[in-house]
């Protein structure tokens, strides 16, 4: 079942990913402004000058062409090159991942055990009103956009990876509280409380183990919401990770470094749906078994 499982995966990731970059290219071709360089502004340029300008966005014209170069060259290990920041993407990617990966651990792993642990609180404990102070924590959260948080925690001189987590968080806490109170009211849930289970075994065995198919679904939506919101702020935080480097290259409409940035959104996203998937059909026999 495992092998099935990986192949099935990695199938669905290689098609993605292709399709990602393809789409991502195609709308930062077909976007304003793109082709225009600030160095034309210079009018001290002579026209070889601008010519050869001309010539370096010639190979981007046509994206069906630009995109099958660069795949050629990405199959050989290169990931190619940022006209913006004149440096190879590789070493802008080898300096900026870690420091990115490690403010999304902390804003998806925060975000999912704060919001998973207040939606299991709150259809544990059947209390009227117990629901309303993390529906309130969840509102505001999802009122308030991700630069705002950014700020408030700049101010506060806080890290703003926990930003990312309050933005995730709420996202969160909505679909599990959703997923676990569906499963609370299903019909074999009072039949087993009839039979005199526990109150613990009833809600692992009964709510919890089987709404986790659906629960898994999180990883992903968290990676992404997490990947999204790191890119305010990291801007307004000066972080100098891919958040940033993503915002410098939407600006410069650096096509290369754009596309092999939303291939690794896309990489990072089912990797994470991939790794869930993985653990709950390692899990299926074990929960059969319960």
């Amino acid at each position: 079942m495992l092998t099935r499982v990986l192949l099935r995966q990695a199938r669905r990731l290689l098609i993605v990913l292709l399709l990602g970059g393809l789409l991502g290219a195609t709308l930062v071709r077909l976007g304003s402004g793109f082709g225009v360089d600030e160095r034309e502004l210079d009018p001290r340029l002579s026209p070889d000058t601008r010519a050869a300008i001309h010539a370096e966005h010639a190979t981007e014209n046509n994206i069906v062409i630009f995109y099958a170069h660069y795949l050629a060259g990405l199959a050989r290990g290169d990931l190619g090159f940022s006209r913006s920041l004149n440096r190879p993407i590789s070493k802008l990617l080898a300096e900026r991942l870690p420091v990115s990966l490690e403010s999304l651990a902390y804003g998806v792993l925060g975000g999912v055990a704060l919001g998973l642990g207040l939606a299991l609180l709150t259809v544990w404990w059947r209390v009227p009103g117990a629901d309303l102070a993390p529906a309130v924590l969840s509102g505001l959260c999802l009122a308030v956009p991700a630069a705002v948080l950014a700020l408030v925690f700049l101010w506060i001189g806080a890290s703003g990876r926990w930003a990312i987590a309050l933005i995730v968080f709420p996202h969160v806490y909505r679909y599990s509280k959703n997923v676990l109170a569906a499963m609370r009211q299903s019909p074999h849930v009072p039949a087993a409380e009839a039979r005199g289970l526990s109150p613990a075994r009833v809600f692992w065995a009964h709510v919890f183990t089987p709404a986790a198919p659906q629960l898994a679904a999180i990883a992903g939506l968290a990676v992404s919401l997490a990947f999204g919101a790191s890119i305010p702020i990291e801007v307004i935080c000066d972080t100098p990770g891919v958040g940033q480097l993503a915002w410098r290259a939407a600006l410069d409409r650096d096509l290369p470094l754009l596309v092999i940035i939303t291939m690794l959104i896309a990489l990072m996203t089912l990797v994470a749906n991939s790794l869930a998937d993985l653990a709950l059909a390692a899990w299926a026999p074990a929960s059969d078994a319960f």
